[in-house]
């Protein structure tokens, strides 16, 4: 396998960042992530340092992470599936779903502490991440499954999401949601387990992490089922096209795949997944309104360049960022 280990050789490939997309990021829990937070009952939670990174689960009723102080996320540890990892000083890169929305909130800093049975987390980053991962799974159209594969490689096979947890050169997390049909998600072969990249929010954080360090975690899931399959391992980009063309999806192919190396796998029912109950799907909350949260982050944010204030003028324009997400839905899901 050809691997791409440069910034510059994946740019190369997947194109800059766009510096607009950078400006939809906060630093701090506005009204809008205060009231994700109220609605939602599940957290995917990835914790790191220099040496390595894991992933974990947390999840109860809506509402059971807060930001009563915007600058620090609180989260009683019982309802983190594994709290041992919530280390003071790790990075913690965050992922939280609500009832039948697709778009995504992600919040990432670093742990404070965990006095008195709650984690605090000091937020350095808060922002929306595009629905494309939970469209492409049909995550909220799953009904409850009883059972799921008895063995984690199967389980792989047929899952339909995953976080992937990273870490930068300084221990900084990020967790990315992926989301594809049952195999074309991830493949568990004799060369280890694959997955694809995908049309996202343009960051790219976790590809540019894994370029600088490899060590990677992941939890995969079947929708509709309260199994996990966490994955550890080290990656490996490429941009073959024999590799890329196992995952095309609609006569589309990724402009990238990743190999996971080194695999470790565990498969458990998620005791977080049970408490949100996320299937059937309820409605999603009135209140919830992806696209203005997405527009009053860019307005937030502290950047007042000349690409701030063109995208501040974009999104004052009423239904613009509306039309805008429905427009890249239906033209860039693959």
């Amino acid at each position: 396998m050809s691997a791409i280990d440069s910034l510059a050789a994946l740019e190369g490939v997947i194109g800059k960042t766009p510096a607009p997309v950078n400006l939809k990021v906060i630093d701090h829990a506005d009204a809008n992530a205060r009231r994700w937070l109220a609605a939602s009952p599940l957290m995917f939670a990835g914790f790191g340092d220099g040496q390595g990174i894991a992933i974990t689960l947390g999840g109860g009723d809506p509402g059971f992470a807060s930001t009563a102080d915007p600058a620090v996320l609180a989260i009683p540890v019982d309802l983190i599936d594994d709290p041992a990892l919530a280390v003071p000083g790790a990075g913690f890169g965050s992922l939280f779903l609500i009832s039948g929305v697709g778009e995504t909130l992600r919040i990432n800093g670093r742990v404070a502490g965990t006095d008195g049975g709650i984690l605090r987390v000091a937020i350095e980053e808060c922002y929306g991440h595009c629905a494309k991962a939970l469209i492409r799974s049909d995550f909220w159209s799953a009904e409850p499954l009883g059972d799921w594969p008895g063995d984690p490689g199967s389980f792989v096979n047929a899952s339909r999401f995953m976080a992937l947890a990273t870490i930068d050169a300084g221990g900084g997390a990020d967790l990315s949601p992926k989301g594809d049909p049952a195999g074309s998600m991830a493949r568990m072969g004799a060369d280890g387990l694959w997955f694809a990249d995908r049309p996202g929010n343009r960051r790219a954080d976790s590809f540019r992490n894994i370029v600088v360090q490899p060590r990677i975690a992941a939890a995969l899931l079947i929708p509709g089922s309260t199994g996990v399959v966490s994955v550890r391992g080290q990656a490996r980009l490429t941009a073959d096209e024999s590799a890329r063309a196992a995952f095309a999806v609609r006569d589309k192919t990724p402009l990238l795949a990743a190999r996971i190396d080194d695999v470790t796998m565990e498969m458990r029912a998620s005791a977080a997944l049970g408490r949100a109950r996320l299937w059937p799907a309820a409605a999603a909350p009135g209140d919830i309104r992806p696209a203005k949260m997405f527009a009053d982050h860019v307005r937030l944010n502290k950047d007042k360049g000349l690409a701030a204030r063109l995208a501040g003028a974009f999104v004052s324009v009423p239904g613009l960022m509306e039309r805008g997400l429905a427009k890249d839905y239906k033209d860039n899901l693959y």
